[in-house]
């Protein structure tokens, strides 16, 4: 096999509560990650070095040097494996960078998964989610796809049961947000006015919305903690969130870090309707639609 193709989802954040800062940096969080529609695609083909190359939407924000988080994987998985291999790594870009939607972390599961099959390594799952644990919080969500949640710094992942499609609206602003000054700043916030910083723990309404594939009820429960602070940073994405519930969503939040704002749909017919409000609102860079959960990385 000279090379591998793999197809591999955006997700969306339906909760994100943000615990205390912890003595290694990082936050205790809960995070129910959510797969959806918006795919990139990263192939690997056989060669003697490492390389990356970026196609498509903003690839010209994206590193093609030892910084590519798909670069870092495939030589991660080398590493595990105790072999010096080779791969030329060709990203296709769909999914919005710096946009709150797990794209880097997204390539990294591809490339985890492709250079797995390139090379002939047979590694389950359970390995290449150990690596991915160690490239970064979002990687192993986005190896196992579907609906979960998260919990430590998001990697401890629990899978959970949805009970139908959901439809999505994702309005792309222009350029995108640092995840570290997102979080700095919702700390800063925090200090700022004397909030009590509780232990996060999933949200029982939102996980009962799931199973049941209710979506008014999913809408009502979707909560970001980063949300005021990518707001602050990026006042315009106040406008962008009014102009959803003003066009008719059942649930309007930031994902993630941002600062693509999310809307969610009753319906397709529902999510169609309210991408070309947002459209004309002119509100955004650009609007998508999307449905979800889909499954992880796919070899196509």
């Amino acid at each position: 096999m000279n090379s591998v193709t793999v197809r591999v989802p955006a997700k969306v954040n339906l909760q994100l509560a943000v615990g205390p800062l912890r003595d290694d940096g990082y936050h205790d969080l809960v995070n129910v990650f959510h797969a959806v529609s918006i795919f990139d695609e990263v192939t690997a083909t056989a060669e003697t070095g490492m390389s990356v190359r970026v196609e498509g939407e903003s690839a010209d924000q994206v590193p093609e040097d030892a910084d590519n988080l798909a670069i870092q994987a495939a030589l991660a998985l080398a590493r595990h494996a105790g072999r010096s291999y080779g791969v030329s790594l060709v990203i296709r870009k769909a999914i919005p960078v710096a946009g709150g939607m797990a794209g880097g972390s997204a390539d990294a599961a591809a490339a985890l998964v492709a250079c797995n099959e390139l090379w002939g390594l047979g590694l389950p799952v359970e390995d290449l989610m150990e690596i991915a644990a160690d490239l970064g919080s979002d990687v192993p969500f986005a190896l196992l796809g579907g609906t979960a949640v998260g919990t430590g710094r998001g990697e401890r992942l629990t899978p959970l049961e949805v009970g139908g499609r959901f439809h999505w609206v994702f309005a792309l602003a222009d350029g995108g947000l640092s995840t570290a000054r997102v979080y700095a700043e919702c700390d800063r916030m925090r200090e700022a006015t004397g909030e009590e910083i509780v232990w996060p723990r999933a949200a029982d309404p939102l996980l009962a919305a799931l199973r049941r594939g209710d979506a008014k009820a999913l809408g009502s429960e979707l909560a970001n903690d980063l949300q005021p602070a990518a707001v602050m940073l990026r006042r315009s994405l106040a406008r962008t969130l009014e102009a959803g519930r003003e066009q008719g969503a059942v649930g309007t939040l930031v994902s993630g870090s941002g600062p693509t704002c999310a809307f969610l749909a009753e319906s397709e017919t529902h999510a169609d309707e309210l991408a070309l409000s947002l459209k004309g609102a002119g509100v955004a860079r650009d609007v998508i639609t999307a449905y979800g959960p889909v499954p992880g990385p796919t070899v196509v």
